[in-house]
């Protein structure tokens, strides 16, 4: 009898230790108040993204955001005419819940601009000349998905059809170099807040921090891909990203191509 009470005894025992452990795990979001370092109030619809797992969120009216988070992620925060700032998720934030981040409004000093591109005359043949002519043609290669590639010259296409025989190709190098952040392109393209937070901006600070590269990198890709900069320059965010992934899936059709056509040699 004394043997089976102490039985019962550790049992629950452990039991209830389970049942504390498993109360007390780590939770998998955390939970922020963003406001202003000058006036302590809130900044609503600040973007919040969690660079590690590629997902996003904003505040609400009050300046709180929730978001899907483990230990040592880095959440990337951003708002307009404020500095972005980066934040590392730690155990004490996981644990004891609402932390007060605040950001440093930019100081923005706007140059004089003198807009003086067209002289205007008042004749119409003579104004006409004037204005500049852009063509923007597409060119679209038999076999490979999508709606093909944007130039500014039409011997663009000469090199868009040559980058398909060549191993050494402009795909090859921006993309072959970069492969891990290419492959987040999917994520980003899946997650409805990026998309919309994408969708909005203009600035390319999001997609750098996404897919964590650089200024150059980036201009060099869109450019590489044959998109006219008439694009490159009026695009937002969201249609930058979607031009760099529709080039990367047509650059994995011609990887997966070239690599049967070796096989085969």
């Amino acid at each position: 009898m004394r043997y089976l009470l102490i039985l019962i005894f550790c049992v629950s025992t452990v039991s209830g230790f389970s049942q504390d452990s498993t109360a007390t795990q780590t939770p998998t979001k955390v939970k922020g108040t963003i406001v202003s370092a000058s006036t302590s109030l809130a900044l609503t619809e600040a973007n919040i993204v969690n660079i590690n797992q590629v997902i996003g969120t904003a505040t609400d009216d009050d300046g709180v955001f929730e978001i899907k988070a483990k230990v040592n992620d880095t959440l990337h925060l951003s708002y307009l005419g404020y500095k972005s700032i980066k934040v590392r998720v730690t155990n004490d934030w996981l644990k004891f819940g609402n932390t007060k981040i605040e950001m440093t409004e930019l100081a923005l000093a706007l140059e004089e601009v003198t807009v003086k591109q067209l002289e205007l005359t008042g004749y119409l043949k003579v104004d006409m000349n004037q204005v500049p002519v852009t063509s923007n043609n597409r060119y679209r290669i038999s076999g490979l998905p999508g709606q093909g590639y944007e130039a500014g010259k039409p011997n663009i296409a000469t090199k868009v059809l040559g980058a398909i025989f060549n191993p050494a190709d402009f795909l090859y190098n921006m993309f072959g170099r970069k492969p891990n952040e290419m492959h987040r392109l999917k994520k980003m393209k899946e997650d409805d807040e990026i998309r919309n937070q994408l969708s909005k901006r203009f600035d390319r600070e999001m997609l750098l921090v996404l897919l964590q590269v650089t200024k150059f990198d980036l201009d060099e890709i869109v450019n590489q891909c044959n998109y006219s900069k008439d694009f490159i320059n009026t695009a937002n965010d969201l249609q930058i990203l979607d031009a760099i992934s529709e080039c990367y899936e047509e650059y994995k059709v011609i990887k997966r191509s070239k690599e049967r056509k070796n096989k085969r040699d």
